[in-house]
């Protein structure tokens, strides 16, 4: 599995979504400046996330974009499928010759760490990183703030 900036910046607009009072709405500007994000990029990806029915958009003067459910029923994995990540592992390629069977042994190891990985994505939620994120921010004292 490989996490490009689609991934990461995917996972860093809803958790800011998430910070925000009842989820939004929240203008793509603004969500881009707080975590110094391209915009036009970050507008094609949330986008890709309405489709996937994690947010919805409400036009408007004071729309944008918000939750489309409560951060505890949004998952990484559903994050990272809807922006077209692959959760497939890079190194499970099969074996070409009877000498790299033979090197394979531990392939049954690798199989369950990346199920293992996959299974993490799919229960780490939004509301789970909410938290995490709280932490760090009440650690580093008042009125710290941060980009996530």
């Amino acid at each position: 599995m490989k996490l490009t900036t689609r991934g990461h910046y995917s996972v860093k607009a809803l958790l800011d979504l998430s910070l925000q009072p009842n989820y939004g709405p929240t203008s793509v500007r603004a969500i881009a400046q707080r975590q110094q994000l391209p915009a036009p990029y970050l507008e094609k990806l949330l986008i890709d996330l309405r489709r996937a029915g994690l947010v919805r958009s409400l036009r408007g003067v004071q729309g944008g974009y918000q939750l489309a459910r409560s951060p505890r029923d949004i998952y990484l994995g559903q994050i990272l499928q809807a922006v077209g990540e692959s959760l497939d592992p890079l190194f499970l390629a099969p074996p070409t010759s009877d000498q790299a069977a033979a090197d394979w042994v531990t392939l049954s190891l690798w199989q369950r760490l990346h199920q293992k990985l996959r299974d993490a994505l799919f229960t780490i939620s939004l509301e789970d990183l909410y938290y995490d994120a709280r932490s760090w921010q009440a650690a580093q004292g008042e009125g710290a703030s941060f980009v996530i």
